[in-house]
């Protein structure tokens, strides 16, 4: 690998990072504490680090891709993480749970076709999206419940 290219690395990790700090911005917080919660819930120190590990992995996705010349990937890329940073605000930051699992929602779209459209020319990115898509998968799923169970 070339110097040049762990620096770009780096790059790609500290803008992942911009967005991981936008999320802890809007802290679950006393609001959260009091909705009611799908009985899957996982306890709260487990998300810290589910997500620490998977920004890491969008970061290298985000690098490999923007390394290629496929355009459509660059573009699904760059609108997940936009979709991921919005959530927090909509979710946690708003209180709009309806609006936050649309948002997940297309997010969830977003990250599927990342992955099947990497299977042929970057494989190592559709390896990368898939714990990301099953994590988002299983976080849509308590978007939905909370939504659900707390609608006035």
């Amino acid at each position: 690998m070339h110097k040049r290219s762990y620096w770009t690395l780096l790059l790609f990790i500290l803008i992942v990072a911009v967005v991981a700090a936008s999320g802890v911005h809007f802290q679950p917080g006393a609001w959260y504490a009091q909705q009611v919660k799908p009985s899957w819930t996982p306890p709260n120190w487990l998300f810290p680090p589910v997500w620490s590990i998977l920004y890491v992995m969008i970061a290298v996705a985000g690098w490999l891709i923007f390394c290629s010349t496929d355009q459509k990937l660059k573009t699904l890329w760059v609108t997940q993480l936009i979709l991921n940073a919005l959530w927090s605000w909509l979710f946690f930051g708003m209180h709009r749970t309806g609006l936050a699992l649309i948002d997940i929602t297309a997010m969830l779209f977003c990250i599927g076709l990342l992955a099947i459209h990497s299977r042929n020319s970057l494989v190592a990115v559709t390896w990368l999206m898939a714990p990301y898509f099953i994590w988002v998968s299983y976080a849509a799923t308590l978007n939905a419940g909370i939504f659900l169970l707390n609608k006035a």
